[in-house]
């Protein structure tokens, strides 16, 4: 694999109107490899007066009569399929640039995109089935309801999955008929600028997709701020999205979905095969290494078993082949830049601090990139900053508990609400967990088990509105309804 850890860089510029131009500043920002700290390339970087120009060309695209408002519903579905068609034909450049880019290891990266693919398909099926209803209303009247595309729709993803929130904001969106102004994370643009390309060669009007990468406060602010936006979507921490509540506030009250942070709880109970527990935990954790929104890192297990389990987990961790993304048996790669390795190892050591037990881990490892041991703690308390703070890291908390109305209680003592996990071989245990958790997404002897058919979004400050299945759909939809005097 090693041709492949050298990918070349085809596109550095904004995407607008389907031509990739420079900035309007001419201004650049640098991309860095994660596993070396080493740049990339330097990639123009857009700010309100390019935000300005995207938003000019998606709403011409957006006009009454366009060619793309004009398409037949089925076309954009061919459009969306031919897109993940190419997507296909290239899928292992677009591999290779995603961990490239983001650090993520090669067949990790492999799997992104076909699951980005899958999402494309799924929601390109949908585009001939959005419809309305005739409802029979009081009096001398014939009301109908007419679905239509929300408009210009403003979307910011994060770094952790670059290419798949591409596809999760994309998909749903050019479904319904809206137009899209993208900004890709500044840590990895990379993919996003690909997909751009590969949406002109796929045959999307002018103006249909637009991506902008820059930085949030600048590019993204310009683009919450917009008052020719009509919807916002942003994935990323819940700090942001509570930013962009106030920015939409203070603007144009454009519709909004967030999908937040999280701080899930995986309960373990004293009956399952803790052999099984141990390698579902270790996924629900140190996936994508441990940087994921929904990952289970408050690791809940019942008394019975705990202490057999926090010695296989730790043992598990240990086993992790932490290093190069493109090496066949890398397991881990390294966090995403120096912010996000400062932040992972900065909670590690509230949690030696705090009186938590170090089973596993607690360092950087190497002095090149950004890597970090896969680090597991026992003895973790719920009031301790571990237990508390979404890490975005490899950082497995381990709590012991007693009985599930406990453990319920416990686990819902969050401010987060996106996804929850049960392992028990009781399925009265498992329902009662599932009907009490308040969380979006709740997973019964499995974890992370979402697909293109599955609402995902979270409770609480984990966010506001779904993506995914049919639910991600209603958010680029205005409902109009129309009422007929007969």
């Amino acid at each position: 694999m090693a041709h492949k850890s050298n990918p070349p860089i085809k596109y550095t510029k904004l995407f607008i109107n389907n031509e990739f131009v420079d900035a309007v500043s001419k201004k650049t920002f640098p991309v860095l490899n994660p596993a070396t700290g080493k740049k990339i390339a330097d990639i123009a970087e857009a700010d309100k007066e390019d935000v300005n120009k995207a938003v000019a060309a998606a709403k011409a695209a957006f006009e009454r009569n366009s060619e793309w408002r004009t398409m037949s519903p089925a076309s954009r579905g061919e459009l969306i399929l031919k897109l993940a068609d190419l997507m296909k034909r290239d899928k292992e450049y677009l591999a290779a640039l995603e961990s490239l880019d983001n650090g993520k290891t090669y067949k990790n990266a492999l799997h992104d995109v076909g699951f980005s693919i899958d999402v494309l398909k799924y929601y390109a099926g949908y585009c001939d089935k959005i419809h309305g209803s005739t409802i029979p209303s009081d009096g001398n009247f014939m009301t109908m309801t007419i679905k239509e595309p929300v408009g210009v729709v403003g979307q910011i993803i994060p770094w952790n999955y670059p290419l798949g929130m591409v596809a999760w904001k994309w998909a749903p969106a050019l479904a319904t008929g809206c137009t899209v102004v993208l900004k890709p994370a500044e840590q990895t643009p990379l993919t996003a600028l690909v997909l751009a390309a590969l949406a002109k060669e796929a045959g999307f009007p002018k103006g249909v997709v637009n991506v902008l990468p820059g930085y949030g406060p600048t590019a993204g602010g310009a683009i919450v701020q917009h008052p020719g936006i009509n919807k916002v979507a942003f994935t990323g921490s819940t700090e942001v999205g509570n930013k962009i509540m106030e920015g939409v506030g203070q603007s144009n009250l454009k519709r909004v979905s967030l999908e937040l942070g999280g701080k899930s709880p995986l309960v373990i109970f004293d009956d399952v095969d803790v052999d099984r527990a141990v390698e579902i935990a270790y996924g629900a954790c140190f996936s994508n290494h441990g940087q994921n929104c929904c990952a289970g890192s408050r690791t809940y297990v019942q008394a019975g078993i705990y202490d057999e389990f926090v010695k296989k987990a730790a043992e598990k961790a240990k086993r992790t082949k932490v290093g190069d993304p493109f090496a066949e048996d890398t397991v881990q790669g390294p966090q995403v830049n120096q912010e996000m390795l400062d932040k992972v190892l900065r909670l590690i050591e509230s949690g030696k601090k705090e009186g938590a037990h170090l089973q596993t881990g607690g360092c950087r490892k190497g002095n090149e990139g950004y890597f970090v041991e896969p680090t597991v703690f026992s003895d973790v308390k719920d009031d301790m900053t571990i237990a508390r703070e979404e890490i975005f890291g490899p950082v497995q908390s381990i709590l012991k508990f007693e009985t599930l109305e406990e453990v319920i209680k416990r686990a819902n003592d969050t401010t987060y609400g996106l996804a929850a996990g049960v392992l028990t071989n009781n399925i009265t245990t498992a329902l009662a967990y599932a009907k009490s958790v308040r969380a979006g997404s709740v997973w019964v002897n499995c974890y992370h088990a979402v697909s293109p058919q599955t609402p995902f979004g979270g409770f609480k400050q984990s966010g506001v509105g779904r993506e995914l299945g049919e639910e991600g759909l209603k958010e680029y939809l205005e409902l109009k309804t129309v009422s007929i005097k007969v």
